[in-house]
C-alpha cells in the first residue's frame, strides 16, 4: 500500500494528539515525523521529504508563513496545510498566496481536517468556513468544545462567546463553578456589559453545575429526558426575554467538564448529544469546557475523541 506521508508542525502537544487521532482514523495515512517549532520543521521536511505538511502558523522561533517559505523551496513536491488558531481572512490569503494547499481553522479541525486533506489530494483549495474567507462554505451550527489547560484561557474564551450574544440582544447561559461564575461576572463587566441589568431583565441567566447535574442524575449517568426539558426551560426563560427580533441564546457549561474530571466520559458523552438534540429544537448555540488535565494516557485520547465527534468545532489551548 501507498502511504500519504505526513509531517505535524505543532507546538501544543495536547492539540499534536489530537491530530495524530484524527489521522489514524485513515490506514492509508502515515505520520513519518513531528516538529514543535519553525528551525525544527524545516530541518524535519529536508530529512523526511513528506508528501504533505500539517504546518501551524503561531510557531516558536519562526512563524509557519516563513516556515512555508523555505519548505516550498527545499521540498517543492510537499504539500502544505495551513492548520491554525488565526481567523483573519487576511491571514488567510497570504497562506493561500504562499502556495498553501488549503487552511484549517483549529476550531473546526475535528469537522474539516480530513476533508481538507482530500481536497489537497485532489489538487483542490480547502478553507474552513469558520474563518469568514469569502470562498468559504459557510460554518455549521456551533456547538463547540474547548480543552483547556489553564483557568483563564478558558475564561477568557468563555466571556467573549457571552459577551457577543449579550451585545446583539440576545442571552446568554451559563452552568459553570461557583468560581468561574464570578470571574465570568467580572470578565463582562471589563468587556463593558451591562451585567447586572441583563440578570434582572432575565438574558442573564447563571447557574452552578453541579447543581445542574444534581438535577438529572441518576445512578451515575444523565436521566436524558430531565437534562432535556431543564435546559429547554432555560432557553425559553431567556428566549423571552431577549430583545433581537430572532433571539439566539449562548449556552456555557461545564457540566461536562466536571464529569470528565470525576472519571465519568459516559455521562459527558450523554450529555453532549442531549445538546445536539436540544440545537435541532433551539435556536441557540453551545460552548463546553474541558480541563486537560482529567484526560491522560490512551484512554484520555480515546476519550477525546469520542467528545470532539460530539461537537462542530473543538479548540485547544
Amino acid at each position: 500500500m501507498a502511504f500519504l506521508r505526513i509531517l505535524v508542525v505543532e507546538d501544543f502537544e495536547p492539540f499534536r494528539r489530537f491530530i495524530r487521532a484524527e489521522l489514524e482514523q485513515r490506514v492509508e495515512i502515515k505520520v513519518v515525523g513531528e516538529a514543535v517549532d519553525g528551525p525544527e520543521a524545516i530541518k524535519k521536511a529536508n530529512e523526511l521529504k513528506p508528501d504533505l505538511v500539517l504546518l501551524d502558523i503561531g510557531l516558536p522561533k519562526l512563524s509557519g508563513m516563513e516556515v512555508a517559505r523555505q519548505i516550498r523551496d527545499c521540498v517543492p513536491q510537499a504539500k502544505i496545510l495551513f492548520v491554525s488558531q488565526e481567523p483573519s481572512p487576511e491571514v488567510v490569503r497570504e497562506a493561500l498566496e504562499l502556495g498553501g494547499a488549503g487552511y484549517v481553522h483549529k476550531p473546526s479541525a475535528r469537522r474539516d481536517l480530513l476533508a481538507a486533506i482530500d481536497a489537497a489530494l485532489e489538487g483542490k483549495r480547502f478553507v474552513s468556513g469558520s474563518v469568514g474567507y469569502p470562498e468559504d462554505a459557510g460554518a455549521p451550527p456551533r456547538h463547540e468544545a474547548q480543552f483547556y489547560s489553564d483557568d483563564q484561557v478558558f475564561l477568557e474564551s468563555a466571556a467573549d462567546f457571552l459577551a457577543k450574544a449579550l451585545r446583539s440582544d440576545n442571552a446568554a447561559i451559563v452552568l459553570a463553578t461557583s468560581d468561574h461564575r464570578e470571574c465570568l461576572l467580572e470578565k463582562l463587566k471589563r468587556y463593558a456589559c451591562d451585567v447586572e441589568s441583563a440578570i434582572v431583565r432575565g438574558t442573564y441567566i447563571s447557574q452552578d453545575a453541579a447543581d445542574a447535574l444534581a438535577e438529572s442524575m441518576v445512578d451515575g449517568l444523565p436521566d436524558r429526558r430531565l437534562f432535556f426539558e431543564g435546559l429547554s426551560h432555560l432557553i425559553e426563560r431567556a428566549t423571552s426575554a431577549a430583545t433581537s427580533k430572532q433571539p439566539r441564546i449562548a449556552i456555557c457549561g461545564e457540566c461536562v467538564g466536571l464529569l470528565c474530571a470525576e472519571g465519568n466520559t459516559k455521562a459527558a458523552i450523554q450529555i453532549e448529544q442531549t445538546g445536539n438534540d436540544l440545537l435541532k429544537t433551539h435556536n441557540a448555540e453551545i460552548l463546553c469546557g474541558y480541563p486537560i488535565s482529567a484526560f491522560q494516557g490512551e484512554d484520555g485520547d480515546h476519550a477525546i475523541r469520542c467528545i470532539c465527534a460530539e461537537h462542530t468545532s473543538v479548540t485547544f489551548g
